[in-house]
C-alpha cells in the first residue's frame, strides 16, 4: 500500500518505488554518516548533501541527520571539506566553494521535512562556518572563486554552475539565519552581488558552454526565474535533450546522464513546465534497475550503459525530482525557492554597471 507521506507520480513512479530508491542510497552510507558515490568510491560534500536531502524526502530521517552529523564532525577550522575522501581518508585536498555552500540548502531542506528544531541548532554553526568560507572566496565582481588549492589561496576563475549553485546555498543560509535570529547582512550583499554577476556578467565565468550543467543551472539556482528562464531553457533545448532518453551532459557526445535529467527536471518545474518535467522523468527510466537504484549514464551509440556504475546521487536526484513534482513533502518547494528570501540584484561598483547607467543617464 502506497504511502501518502513519500513522494509518487501515479504511472510512472509509486511510494514503494521511490523508498527503494532511498534504500539503495541507505544502504552505501558507511558507519560514519559519509554517503559515497557508491560502495567504495569517494565522498564530496555537494553530492553527499544531495544524497542526504533524497533520504529526507523519502521518510529516511535518521540516515539523513547521521549524513549531517557527519559533515558536523569532519568540517575543517575554516568551513570547508576537502573534495574527495575515501574511507576516511583525503586523497584529494582541494576545497570547492559551492561544495562547501550546499550544506546550508540541505540543512534547510532536512528543518522542512522534519520540523527537527534540535536538529536545526545543532547544524547552525556549521552552517554558518561554511557559508562564511565561501563568502570570503567572493571577488569585487560577485562571481564565488570556485576552489581552493590546498595551502594556496583560491585562483581568479569562477564557474557559472558552481556560483549558481552557491546562490541556492545563499538563500538557504539566508533562510536558516533568520530562523535562529542570527541576522548576516554581509551574505545578503554577497547573494545580491551574486544574482548580479550570474545574470549580467557572463564574461566572469569560465566558458563550460558544451556542459548542460552551464545552460541550466542559472534557473535551478534561481538567478534566472519567469519568463527569461523559459526563454534560456528553450534556448538549448535541441542541444542538449535527447527524445526518449533524457538529457545529455554535454552537448559533443551522444552519452545521456540521469543525473543532469533530473536536475533539468527541476529547473522545467521551477517555471511550471509540469508536462515537460514529467516526460523527461519519464525518459530516464530506462536508467531504473529493479532494486530501485539507477545507472549513471546511457552511451546511445554504443547502446551500453556507461559508466559500470550505480551513482547514489543519480538515485538521489530521481528522488528530488519526484518530491519536487509531486508537491509532497514540506521540502518539496525549495529548488522552486518557497520560503527562501528574495535576493535583489545589487551591482558593485567594481563590475562598473553602475558607472555605464551613470553615465547613460547624463
Amino acid at each position: 500500500m502506497s504511502r501518502p507521506d513519500i513522494p509518487a507520480i501515479p504511472g510512472l513512479l509509486r511510494a514503494e518505488d521511490v523508498r527503494a530508491t532511498a534504500v539503495t542510497i541507505a544502504a552505501v552510507q558507511q558507519r560514519c554518516g559519509a554517503i559515497p558515490w557508491f560502495a567504495g568510491g569517494h565522498v564530496d560534500p555537494w553530492d553527499h548533501v544531495e544524497c542526504a536531502m533524497a533520504l529526507s524526502s523519502a521518510g529516511l530521517h535518521a540516515a539523513a541527520a547521521r549524513a549531517y552529523d557527519h559533515l558536523r564532525r569532519t568540517q575543517a577550522p575554516d568551513g570547508s571539506w576537502p573534495a574527495k575522501v575515501v574511507d576516511g581518508v583525503v586523497v584529494n585536498g582541494m576545497r570547492e566553494t559551492n561544495q562547501c555552500a550546499y550544506v546550508a540548502v540541505g540543512v534547510w531542506h532536512h528543518l522542512l521535512v522534519t520540523a527537527d528544531e534540535q536538529f536545526a541548532w545543532r547544524m547552525w554553526p556549521t552552517v554558518r562556518r561554511a557559508i562564511e568560507f565561501v563568502v570570503d572566496h567572493q571577488t569585487e565582481r560577485g562571481e564565488i572563486r570556485w576552489c581552493v588549492q590546498e595551502s594556496e589561496r583560491a585562483p581568479d576563475e569562477a564557474l557559472l554552475t558552481g556560483s549558481s549553485s552557491t546562490l541556492q546555498a545563499l538563500r538557504c543560509a539566508l533562510a536558516l539565519a533568520d530562523w535562529v535570529g542570527d541576522a548576516q547582512p554581509e551574505w545578503e550583499l554577497a547573494a545580491g552581488r551574486l544574482v548580479h554577476v550570474l545574470t549580467t556578467h557572463p564574461e566572469a565565468f569560465l566558458d563550460k558552454a558544451r556542459y548542460s550543467m552551464d545552460w541550466y543551472y542559472p534557473v535551478l539556482g534561481g538567478a534566472v526565474r519567469g519568463a527569461a528562464a523559459q526563454e534560456l531553457l528553450r534556448s538549448r533545448w535541441d542541444d542538449f535533450v535527447v527524445p526518449g532518453l533524457g538529457a545529455r551532459c554535454v552537448d559533443d557526445e551522444p552519452w545521456v546522464t540521469g543525473a543532469e535529467t533530473c536536475e533539468l527536471v527541476l529547473a522545467l518545474d521551477t517555471v511550471d513546465e509540469h508536462e515537460a518535467a514529467v516526460g523527461l522523468l519519464r525518459d530516464m527510466q530506462h536508467l531504473r534497475e529493479p532494486n530501485g537504484s539507477y545507472w549513471t549514464g546511457y552511451q546511445f551509440h554504443e547502446r551500453i550503459n556507461w559508466p559500470d556504475e550505480h551513482t547514489t546521487w543519480t538515485a538521489a536526484a530521481v528522488v528530488l525530482a519526484v518530491d519536487a513534482l509531486a508537491r509532497t513533502t514540506p521540502g518539496s518547494g525549495i529548488f522552486r525557492g518557497d520560503a527562501l528570501p528574495h535576493v535583489p540584484d545589487l551591482p558593485d561598483p567594481a563590475c562598473g554597471c553602475e558607472l555605464v547607467g551613470a553615465t547613460s543617464e547624463r
